[in-house]
């Protein structure tokens, strides 16, 4: 089964295994920068702080290959421009963080950051409780050196066609902390829920019903 939807030159489709470290490339240089995970993630080095993050990016696509989650990927022609990680099983996706995931993360990046990150799931998926069932958007990623050319634009538009091949979801839900993201998810019909604070960091929870 498969996510198949072209425009130009472009197509939308499920992740192959052999696309998964170009995957995780494009994930490591988008969320690089990302407020809450520099926080979580702390490290004296900057080297450090970089081997962390591509363990937890690593570790969440092992996860998410395990489960057979939604991996999807935008692609120019046989370039990877954009990847999206979607949960549409929460109950699947948690049974595989249990002790070889978490055990595993917290070898490479840290116990206080592993539990952090656990504890960040647990209150998001509380507030998102009255949307059950759900899909959730965990990594959404377009590779830098294209942003700026609609390929979050289109990307998103995909996964609109993901969601119509699930009758019983309700919609997406979305968690940013990088507020310049925001603009993204309203132009497709993502509301806020909520704003929170992890980690003297903000976020906000979005959702957009199917």
């Amino acid at each position: 089964m498969s996510v198949q939807t072209k425009m130009d030159n472009l197509a939308v489709k499920f992740l192959s295994p052999e696309d998964i470290n170009v995957a995780a490339s494009v994930l490591y240089q988008a969320y690089h920068d990302d407020p809450l995970l520099k926080h979580v993630l702390q490290a004296k080095h900057e080297a450090s702080f970089e081997k962390k993050l591509r363990a937890l990016i690593r570790e969440e696509l092992s996860a998410f290959g395990h489960t057979g989650q939604p991996l999807v990927g935008l692609y120019n022609q046989a370039r990877l421009m954009a990847v999206a990680c979607v949960i549409a099983d929460s109950n699947e996706l948690e049974a595989s963080r249990q002790w070889h995931w978490r055990l595993r993360l917290m070898m490479s990046a840290g116990y206080l950051q592993t539990q952090q990150l656990i504890e960040k799931e647990r209150v998001i998926r509380e507030e998102l409780q009255a949307h059950e069932p759900y899909h959730f958007l965990s990594f959404i990623a377009v590779d830098p050196h294209v942003q700026g050319l609609g390929y979050g634009h289109y990307l998103l538009t995909a996964l609109d066609d993901l969601l119509s091949q699930h009758d019983k979801t309700t919609g997406m839900a979305v968690f940013i902390t990088q507020q310049d993201h925001l603009a993204l998810f309203t132009a497709h019909d993502y509301h806020i829920i909520k704003n929170f604070v992890f980690s003297s960091v903000e976020g906000t929870l979005l959702f957009k019903k199917k």
